[in-house]
Parts: structure tokens; sequence; C-alpha cells
């Protein structure tokens, strides 16, 4: 092991670096979001406009195995570097998009680059930071997601009001230039040259079968009926081709997913538990806001505020979370905080409803803290547990975890939140002329409109408060299963050189 050379000026560059080139990641998805109509008006394509977010999801998830690997046998600095410059070429791509076809082949080059960005950001973190300071550093970055749920729609909102949607994506050059005039002023690091033999048939294998899962996670119940052929033939497809992966990665030298990643039980069951974290999130995600101004009568900034407490939570948890693990460890701490994410969803499934927005915000706020206390801890754990050429593997292994829990999430809640309201207007009692809505579209355009029955605009209110704590009952469970996972987490994940920046990496880092 080399030592670490970097002095803390340079340090505090990098981090402004890093945490710029993760805002361009974390703000991209939420600025766009408010300029969907403007964007189909002037492009056309509306039936389209699913897979402007769908493609971006997915290109930037089924590479982050990929980059982490890339990171481990190159450097670090190259695969941040190229993922920064492809997600602005991507950026400005988008922004010259001539039609709907067009703006969602540019989104996946986006997508391209955010995967290296969020794979070597949380890498660099452990490389350049000690134990004792990570906790602190990541919650700076979970900080970004933070303020993007929050600045994004409303720079969104600003652009296509007075100005237009052409800027959603042309804001990201003068910040990504910033980004890379730091990374390329202050990051330096010399890596041992060496002989690799990069597994490509691996890699390709399992970007084409991860792709092909999330392809079906994305479109199933969305584009196509989840008994349909399209999604039954993209299941099989991934499980064909993973499988494949699967052989070739157990005779590679150095293979892209190294079988140690399933086989070392702290590494399976943190990333087995961060999956469960994503699952966890995509709840409040996709339904509280919905929740919050079809049944609370919230405005949409009201509603996306009490979201944000759980964006809030997360990095003030996730910063203090340094204090804990050093003194009860890993393994302890993410029990907390696993604890606190069952504790919130328990409290929103069993609250008399509706309750108050205050009641909401401080659950939800209680949730974000356990997510930080989930997330930090078991990241930083991995990242301890080994040397540096193994780094970049298991923190984008980690982070893979964390979308795929992601993606499930969003199957499992639109699933449980759509039974459930299908059940409800199923069984509605019909009064003489009451036309009743026939899902969920047009429960939310008649409880918006207003001209409808006060009996049943009650009845629809309380059909969607049952379908979400049904969601939140859901998330309850999932959240048992994560704290039972980390239990299962050996007691010896212990924090070790808890003063030494990078400890068991073999590159060094200079100024």
């Amino acid at each position: 092991m080399r030592e670490q050379t970097i002095g803390r000026g340079e340090r505090r560059w990098i981090l402004a670096a890093l945490m710029l080139t993760m805002m361009l990641a974390a703000m991209d998805s939420t600025i766009i979001a408010t300029a969907v109509p403007h964007i189909a008006a002037d492009l056309g394509g509306f039936a389209l406009i699913g897979w402007v977010f769908s493609i971006y999801l997915l290109f930037q998830t089924v590479c982050i195995p990929i980059y982490g690997k890339l990171a481990d046998l190159h450097g670090r600095r190259p695969v941040l570097l190229f993922g920064t410059v492809t997600f602005l070429i991507g950026s400005t791509c988008c922004a010259l998009a001539w039609n709907m076809s067009s703006l969602i082949a540019f989104r996946g080059l986006q997508g391209l680059g955010a995967g290296g960005i969020m794979a070597t950001v949380a890498t660099l973190v452990g490389d350049l930071y000690t134990v004792r300071e990570r906790a602190a550093i990541q919650g700076w970055l979970s900080s970004v997601w933070g303020v993007a749920a929050i600045l994004g729609p409303t720079l969104g909102g600003a652009f296509v009001e007075y100005a237009t949607w052409h800027w959603i994506f042309l804001i990201n050059l003068p910040l990504g230039a910033v980004a890379l005039l730091l990374l390329v002023r202050f990051l330096r690091e010399r890596v041992e040259p060496q002989e690799h033999q990069i597994d490509f048939t691996g890699a390709l294998l399992i970007l084409l079968g991860s792709a092909s899962l999330f392809f079906g996670l994305l479109e199933g119940g969305q584009a196509w009926p989840w008994a349909s052929w399209q999604i039954v033939a993209s299941f099989g497809l991934a499980v064909l081709l993973l499988a494949a992966a699967w052989r070739v990665e157990r005779y590679a030298t150095e293979p892209t997913m190294p079988g140690w990643l399933w086989r070392r039980r702290n590494v399976a069951l943190s990333n087995l538990a961060t999956a469960g974290l994503g699952i966890v999130l995509m709840g409040p995600n996709t339904y509280l806001p919905t929740f919050g101004q079809s049944v609370l009568g919230l405005g949409a900034v009201s509603a996306g505020l009490v979201l944000a407490s759980t964006s809030l939570g997360w990095p003030l948890a996730s910063g203090a979370s340094g204090r804990l693990y050093l003194r009860i460890g890993f393994r302890n701490t993410a029990l907390i905080g696993a604890s606190l994410a069952l504790l919130a969803t328990l409290r929103f499934s069993l609250a008399h409803q509706p309750q108050p927005v205050l009641g909401l915000v401080l659950i939800h706020a209680v949730l974000g803290a356990g997510f930080g206390l989930i997330a930090t801890p078991l990241l930083v754990a991995l990242q301890s547990d080994v040397d540096w050429r193994r780094r970049g593997v298991v923190t984008g292994a980690n982070m893979f975890s964390r979308y795929l829990g992601m993606s499930l999430g969003a199957v499992l809640v639109g699933a449980i939140f759509n039974h459930s309201i299908r059940s409800a207007l199923e069984a509605a009692p019909l009064a003489p002329g009451v036309t009743m809505p026939k899902d969920m579209d047009a429960v939310i355009r008649a409880l918006h409109d207003g001209a409808i029955p006060g009996t049943l605009a009650a009845f629809l209110r309380a059909a969607m408060t049952t379908a979400t704590v049904h969601v939140y009952q859901g998330l309850t469970l999932v959240a048992l299963l994560v704290l039972l996972t980390i239990v299962g987490v050996r007691r010896d994940f212990a924090v070790r050189d808890a003063d030494t920046p990078g400890s068991g990496r073999d590159a060094e880092w200079q100024s």
C-alpha cells in the first residue's frame, strides 16, 4: 500500500467536482419530469414518452458493474472522465433532438455516461477518504439527491415557463465543464501498469442479460401485460444470457462480476439488503405525491416538499452514521437504520387516515434517516473489506443492487396499488346517474376536476387511501426482510483502519 499524498485543500476541490458530477446524474430525471407535456407537444410521439425515462435508467444501471470492473483495471480517473464527457455529449444531442425517437436514443447515451459517474464517484470516496471521514463525505454526496429532488422540478418548470425545454439539457454543459476542469486539475492517479485480460464476452453477456431483465421490469404492466409473450420472452432471454455469463465468468482470468461477490457472506447479504432498500425507496417516490394531492388536497409544491423530507433525512443520517459505526460497527448501525425504516412504514400503515401533514413529514424523515443508516455503513463496510483492486467491483455491485431493487420496487408497488384500486372500483355501489371511473387516470382526473358528487369524491379518496396503505404494508414486509438480512451479516464486519485513507489500495493518488 502506498501513502496518500493528496492534500486537504486538493481533496476539497475533488469533492466539489464529485458533487457536481453526481448532481448531473441525480437531477437529470427530476428536471425533465415537469417538461414532459411541452416536449411531447414539440416533438410529438407522446405514446413513447415513458421510454424517455426508462431508457436512461436502463443504460445507467446495466453498465454500472462493467464500469466498476474497468475502474479496478485501469483506474478511476479515466472511467469518471469518460462517463462525464459521454453524459455531456448525450445532453447536447438531447437538446438538438428532432423527434421523440431521437430523444430516446440520446437519453440512452446520457444514461451510459451516468452509469460511469455513479459507479466511480462512490469508489473514489473509498480511495481518498478514511473510514472515519467517509460517512460525512457520503452525507455530502447524499445531500445532492435531496437538492436535486427540490431543485430539479423547479428549474424544469422555470425553463419551460420562461425559456425553452432545450435548456433542461443544456444546463448540464456549464456544470459538467466545471467538474471536468476540477477533475483534470486536481485528480491524479498512478496505477501500476500490468497485463490485463479483459473479459469482453462475460461483460457483453452481463450487459445484454441485465438489459433484457430491466426491459421486462420497466415495460411489464405498462407497454405490455405481464403475461404477454413479449415480457415472457424478455425474462426468458435474461435468464439464458445471465446463465451463460455465469458460466463464462467462472473460467475468466479477470471476470467482470467475480464469483466471490456471491460466495462471501457479508458481501452477498449487504447487496441483498441494499436491493431491499431500493424496493422500499420506490413506495414514497411513486405514490406519496399523488396521495398528498388527491387525498389530502395539497398543491404540487407542498406534496413535493412532503416527499423531500425523505431526501433530507437521508443525508443527515448518512453524515452522522460515521460516529455510530466507529462505536458499534457497520452491522449494528445498519440494523438501527433498518429498524427505523421498518418503524416508519409500519407507522404509516397503522396511522388513522387521513393523517396530518406534519405526521407524514415526520414519518418520511424517519424513513430517510433509516435509508441513510443502511446505505452508507454497508457501502463503507464493503469498500473497507477489500483492497484497491476490488473496490470498484464491490461498489459497482452494490449500486447495481440498489437500482435493481428500485426497478423491482416500481413493479411491486404498482401491482399492489393498481390491484387495490381496481378491486375498490369493481366493488363500488353505483348510485343512479353516477359514472364510476374505470382506471387510475380517470380517478385522478375526477378528483382534480372537482365536477363529481361529494359522496363519489369521498369514496375515491378512501379507495386511494386504502391503496396507499396497502403499498406501505407491502413496504413494511420488505423492510422486515431487510432487517433480517442484515441480522445475518457476521459480527466481524467491523471497522478497520479507521484513519487510513483508502486502506488496502495499491495505487497512488497525488496532487
